[in-house]
């Protein structure tokens, strides 16, 4: 059996890291052997670097690079870091990622429309699934939060290695964020079989972490019983 790779996405700042780490102590306590994965590789990759240039306005505002040039970048850092998903494939009994490759498909798609967008997803999909070889996700799990509520986590991060605004130019771009959210629920009904969604806000307020954790938990226990243990 193939290792499975559990894929922890959603807008930024709907809680993917803290609940990515969440989810490895949790797997961790059942004995587990885990791997945690973390994209864009900021620090680690040539196109990590180039990513967070990218985020931080060096290349022009986000409406002047096209996203098919944008996606390059994200699929390059995780081409960059074939062999330690290999190596975490041979290593580990589950691989946790925050964000991987429907990152890209989401916020590259979601700054197009129509048949644009659509074209756009299945370029990324071949380039790095079929070009790069990177193995498809077994289970994405999709936090969702409106943006204002995401906008206002955001607001609350710490000094992160790639930038030095208090957001990048994703983060900061409203209507980019609901783009990407519209995008990422276009996805998830596209493919039941792989992504479920988990409500991470109860009418204006953001749930528990405890509670986003536990529904994270059961997810992955039903669709994996061989790691109840």
């Amino acid at each position: 059996m193939t290792t499975p790779l559990i894929v922890i996405e959603g807008i930024d700042g709907s809680g993917k890291g803290t609940q990515a780490a969440r989810l490895v102590k949790r797997l961790e306590h059942h004995n587990r052997r885990v791997q945690l994965l973390s994209f864009p590789r900021y620090t680690d990759t040539f196109f990590g670097e180039a990513i967070g240039r990218f985020l931080n306005g060096q290349f022009g505002d986000l409406q002047n690079v096209h996203p098919a040039l944008v996606s390059l970048l994200y699929a390059g850092d995780r081409f960059e870091s074939r062999s330690v998903i290999e190596t975490a494939q041979s290593a580990a009994e589950v691989i946790v990622c925050d964000r991987y490759v429907p990152s890209n498909l989401a916020h590259q798609g979601g700054r197009l429309q129509g048949a644009e967008r659509l074209e756009l997803i299945r370029w990324i999909e071949q380039l790095e699934y079929d070009l790069y070889h990177l193995p498809r996700p077994d289970l994405v799990v999709l936090f969702d939060l409106p943006v204002s509520l995401a906008q206002e986590l955001i607001s609350r991060k710490s000094k992160r290695s790639y930038t030095d605004r208090a957001a990048d130019i994703q983060e900061a771009d409203t209507q980019y964020l609901s783009q990407v959210r519209e995008t990422y629920h276009t996805l998830a009904r596209a493919n039941p079989e792989t992504w479920s969604m988990i409500s991470c806000h109860h009418e204006n307020d953001i749930r528990p972490l405890d509670e986003i954790e536990q529904d994270v938990w059961t997810l992955v226990r039903e669709r994996f019983p061989e790691l109840n243990g």
